[in-house]
């Protein structure tokens, strides 16, 4: 296994590689396709090679699928389970049957419940990251974590990590049990977590941050040119950035943003994880061919100057609006 520089997540003992592995789009949620088609035994060929280069942290959650992302984990680690950081998440209610209700549940019982269902579908007897994926605006979160708490009493679960919460639900969380991480959307063109303080409360209270979709659901690759580059189910078509004058305006900026990543001779998509690996956090960008998943490693290795980081930000300015990252429906789950 090649050498990842390990980082600190939190402080309460999880070491992980700089850089992880989102699996979401691995396979299908429900009807919709996540970023393309894919290929179970490509899928887990890129597992297997994200190991041997030696980023061993594979994000899933039961949601995806439902059910069906954690088993292909399971497929994927099976004899070599220890080699593997696995996170995984609950929270948006699902049927044993692996029916959405659309509900947030953060209930004690259905904590035990998601636990026991996740365990059994990725084939093991823990998880070392679990999250609350979304928080169950009917629950206080202290009985959520409180009912965490006693998963990692039971050895159930390593660290406990919320979802898309605010400084405010942080704190009265951590209060009950510390929390190891904060897994939320971020990337150079969403920094809501950096304008509404909350990376700061992270820094205070020495909880790590996970930065999901740090290519912007593919913006920051490069690839996307027009709107006729997404298959009919494509889930992204249903997000504002993705729309109408705001898409134009976001390829707008890819184009200026390419234009350090040529001077770097690297690509675009290198380039945007390097500066939130720069920024002190962890990225798990998604990928199901091993040709990305090499590239998306390459760039831990990526040393970005103070004056690129700017010259970076001054492209995208804090506070930059590209568009919500979800439809409004999804965007009510967001803790703010």
């Amino acid at each position: 296994m090649e050498n990842i520089k390990k980082i600190k997540l939190g402080s309460q003992g999880l070491a992980v590689p700089a850089i992880g592995l989102g699996t979401m789009g691995m396979t299908k949620n429900g009807e919709f396709e996540v970023y393309g088609s894919a290929n179970e035994a490509e899928s887990i060929a890129t597992i297997h090679r994200s190991l041997e280069l030696g980023s061993n942290l594979l994000d899933t959650a039961d949601i995806y699928g439902p059910f069906d992302n954690e088993r292909l984990i399971a497929k994927a680690i099976k004899g070599n389970r220890d080699a593997y950081i696995i996170a995984s998440k609950f929270g948006y209610e699902i049927t044993d049957e692996g029916t959405m209700t659309w509900a947030y549940n953060g209930t004690k019982a259905y904590v035990k419940n998601a636990i026991e269902r996740s365990l059994k579908n990725l084939g093991t007897d823990f998880i070392d990251l679990y999250y609350l994926h979304r928080l169950d605006p009917n629950t206080p979160i202290e009985e959520t974590v409180s009912a965490m708490a006693e998963l990692v009493q039971e050895g159930k679960i390593g660290y406990i990590g919320l979802s898309e919460v605010s400084s405010s639900t942080i704190r009265r969380a951590h209060a009950v049990h510390p929390i190891t991480a904060i897994e939320t959307e971020y990337s150079l063109f969403e920094r809501s977590v950096e304008e509404a303080g909350i990376l700061d409360t992270l820094k205070e209270l020495g909880i790590g941050f996970v930065a999901y979709s740090p290519l912007s659901r593919g913006f920051l690759t490069g690839n996307i040119k027009g709107a006729d580059d997404f298959n009919e189910n494509d889930f992204r078509k249903l997000f504002p950035k993705f729309q109408g004058e705001q898409f134009d305006k976001n390829l707008a900026l890819v184009r200026e943003i390419s234009k350090l990543a040529e001077e770097k001779q690297i690509s675009i998509s290198q380039l945007a994880i390097a500066w939130v690996i720069a920024k002190g956090h962890i990225p798990i960008p998604g990928t199901k061919r091993i040709k990305y998943l090499e590239q998306n490693i390459a760039a831990a290795s990526i040393e970005l100057t103070a004056l690129e980081m700017d010259r970076l930000e001054a492209i995208v300015p804090l506070g930059t609006k590209t568009g919500d990252r979800y439809d409004a429906f999804s965007m009510q789950a967001i803790d703010q």
